[in-house]
């Protein structure tokens, strides 16, 4: 794994998504309906093979999951296909922590 080079925080993912890169929440549907990213597209981590032909390889692409273990795997994956692909270190709850806001407005980050 190329972990170091792909991994960002909360606040550069932000800068990210802001700059056009694509966020992909690979968590189960009931972590998502519990609180996402606004503007992120959601793929489960099982499902993310199939969708991969969907997923503009011109842009960047910033995975992310509660803590960061299955969206580092999507990541390395990703990147190792020629993406420009990210993993939002520390997952959804570094992002929270980082005072970022979830949606919706009263969302939170479900345990896996």
């Amino acid at each position: 794994m190329v972990s170091g080079s792909i991994e960002v925080g909360a606040a550069r993912a932000a800068e990210l998504a802001s700059a056009g890169a694509l966020l992909v929440d690979v968590r189960e549907p009931h972590e998502h309906e519990a609180g996402h990213i606004a503007g992120s597209r959601h793929i489960p981590l099982g499902r993310l093979v199939a969708a991969a032909p969907t997923i503009d390889r011109s842009q960047p692409v910033v995975f992310y999951c509660r803590v960061g273990g299955r969206s580092l795997m999507a990541a390395d994956a990703f990147h190792t296909a020629g993406y420009e692909a990210y993993s939002l270190a520390g997952g959804l709850i570094a992002w929270v922590d980082a005072g970022l806001a979830l949606e919706p407005a009263d969302g939170v980050v479900a345990a896996h």
